[in-house]
């Protein structure tokens, strides 16, 4: 199947390793002209590198200016803005019993506004030309929150509910709006929230990895390479009918929805 992807230019965020950089991969594999960026300005380098036609910047999408020198960075190396990947890191773990008010305004700051701030940036071209791809990596917890990240569960879910009210006010303009709720995927982060987990526990990281697994029916963690597939399919022009819409890729973790 061809995706359509082909000479379209890309933008994700938070994209030096882990899902971001497997989907930054996954659509350079598909012949898109990625601009990509991270705090660690060398690994985003480095990625840029091994890519056909990709550009990575240092940048921290916490600045308010950060969001604007990622897509700048984009229009001046490849033009106009096909497809938006939001993405971004999560907070610290924590219980909702714990966090206070200024964990739950971080946990805002950190997951909803930077992403607004980026659709601003790529919204109002993507409508005038009348195509346009918004994919957000989120988390299985905005259907089943995950215990110990209450502030990610907050986050996550304020963005959901910005992302499912703009994919209604933009799917006649020929934009889709869409969000990939990974489960629990092979990635640094997920080493460290089984880490965190373990340390409150006083057990053994590698029990908390053994129990985390047997809850998942497909018997295993995600790889990125999984999760990027499902990204790059919404982000591609078969997928024009697709819109407002929640997809796990969890191994079947979530029960329910």
């Amino acid at each position: 199947m061809d995706l359509g992807l082909s000479g379209r230019v890309a933008v994700v965020p938070g994209a030096t390793s882990g899902l971001g950089a497997a989907v930054v991969r996954g659509l350079a594999g598909e012949g898109a002209h990625v601009a990509f960026g991270g705090r660690r300005a060398e690994l985003a380098a480095e990625l840029a590198a091994e890519l056909p036609s990709a550009v990575g910047i240092g940048v921290d999408l916490l600045d308010p200016d950060g969001p604007r020198n990622l897509v700048d960075a984009a229009t001046g190396a490849f033009g106009p803005v096909d497809v938006l990947v939001l993405n971004g890191g999560g907070p610290a773990p924590g219980t909702a019993a714990e966090m206070t008010a200024e964990d739950a305004e971080q946990a805002v700051h950190r997951l909803l506004t930077p992403h607004v701030r980026l659709v601003e940036q790529v919204l109002p071209g993507m409508r005038e030309r009348g195509w346009g791809r918004i994919v957000a990596i989120g988390s299985s917890g905005v259907q089943q929150p995950i215990n110990g990240l209450a502030a990610s569960n907050v986050g996550r879910a304020a963005l959901a509910g910005y992302l499912k009210t703009l994919a209604a006010e933009v799917a006649a303009d020929g934009v889709t709006v869409n969000l990939v709720l990974p489960g629990r995927i092979e990635t640094e982060r997920l080493n460290s929230i089984n880490e965190a987990m373990a340390a409150r526990r006083g057990v053994a990281p590698d029990a908390v990895r053994d129990a985390s697994r047997a809850d998942i029916p497909a018997g295993r963690f995600g790889t990125p390479e999984e999760y990027a597939a499902a990204v790059v399919f919404l982000a591609s022009a078969p997928a024009s009918y697709i819109t407002g819409a929640q997809l796990r890729c969890d191994g079947g973790l979530i029960r329910a929805h």
